[in-house]
């Protein structure tokens, strides 16, 4: 029986044609292809400015840097996010504020709201497994307590909140090409989004060194630039992004009506908000048992995330404080096979698979 994986990358003929021409055009590092993704980056989150980099992760550290955090400063983070997130504000030097989640599994503005001391300087929410957080909150606590909120987009190109792409509310935005994601690339790479002019060239100017031209470094940077054979990937799936996600949420309208009635908490889509269901993910008190018996039957699944960060070894210097909806959450969530490239009838193995789990 063949494998349903968790996730499925899209490789056609016009992506490789597309690889190809970049790669005949001698020009491998922030060559033309980035700079016309960039451009159409920018035009699809509807802000001004899209800088490429090497991966969220970095996008996010050159943010951080851009938007001037030093030691001492808080950043308000979510606990329950990959922990790449909590890992660029520490290695700019500042120090992570972990905040519990809320019923949807992202930030909890009332907990962030809570943690804020006077030396916070900004708030990093998630738009976790393809689900805006709630903005309009979020925006309110950031302008009453002046902070900069810098969104964590790495999960959800496409998702939007009250018709407004998500990337486009803070100073500035991460996003993500791993291969998984909404917008996969053939490896790892991320771009940081802004319409704050000082933000982004910040930010160009860190990912190449700190150099203003070919021999003047103005600071220290690093070497974080983006490939043109993946720019030009990109830009062909750039193009497809809005039907990628179309068919994310056909499929998970599809789970839905597949695995109702099941003792099994589905995911519930924000009022206000377009999810684009990076992941799917249920909850059960049986996980590991489930997650076994559908591994048997050649089904993969995935956990997102077991271990939360205020509970990592890396931060136990910081002596983070109990988190309780989260710490119940990542006890019982598990993730089900999506991608835009997943066939109806793969969905329908699982559902039948996690159906007859139910009933055995």
């Amino acid at each position: 029986m063949t494998r349903v994986p968790l996730s499925r990358p899209p490789v056609d003929d016009e992506i490789k044609q597309a690889v190809l021409a970049a790669i005949d055009s001698r020009q491998y590092v922030l060559g033309p292809q980035c700079r016309q993704l960039e451009s159409e980056l920018a035009a699809a989150a509807g802000v001004k400015h899209a800088v490429l980099t090497s991966s969220a992760t970095a996008a996010l550290w050159l943010s951080l840097r851009a938007l001037g955090v030093k030691a001492g400063d808080e950043v308000l983070v979510p606990s329950h996010t990959a922990f790449p997130t909590v890992e660029a504000i520490c290695a700019a030097e500042a120090t992570p504020v972990l905040v519990d989640a809320d019923a949807f599994y992202t930030l909890d503005p009332a907990d962030a709201e809570a943690k804020a001391t006077p030396r916070t300087v900004g708030i990093l929410p998630v738009h976790l497994y393809g689900q805006p957080v709630d903005l309009d909150a979020v925006q309110d606590l950031a302008s009453r307590l002046g902070l900069w909120l810098l969104e964590d987009c790495a999960q959800a190109q496409g998702a939007e909140w009250k018709g407004r792409p998500v990337g486009s509310f803070g100073r500035a935005a991460v996003f993500s090409f791993y291969p998984s994601k909404n917008l996969p690339g053939m490896g790892d790479g991320g771009a940081v989004l802004t319409s704050d002019d000082e933000v982004m060239a910040r930010c160009r100017r860190l990912r190449d060194h700190g150099r203003i031209d070919r021999d003047v470094h103005a600071e220290i940077g690093f070497n974080l630039r983006y490939s043109e054979l993946q720019a030009a990937a990109l830009r062909v799936l750039l193009r497809r992004l809005d039907a990628m996600n179309d068919r994310r949420r056909l499929l998970a309208e599809r789970y839905a009506r597949g695995l109702a009635g099941l003792p099994l908490v589905l995911p519930e889509e924000r009022p206000h908000a377009r999810h684009v269901y990076h992941l799917f993910v249920v909850r059960t008190p049986r996980r590991a048992a489930l997650a076994r018996f559908l591994n048997e039957r050649e089904i993969q699944t995935g956990v997102h995330y077991p271990v939360p960060s205020h509970r990592q070894p890396a931060l136990e210097r910081l002596a983070p404080a109990p988190l309780p909806r989260t710490e119940r959450l990542v006890d019982e969530i598990l993730t089900l096979p999506m991608s835009a490239a997943h066939e109806d009838a793969e969905i329908d193995r699982v559902i039948a698979a996690v159906r007859d789990f139910f009933s055995a």
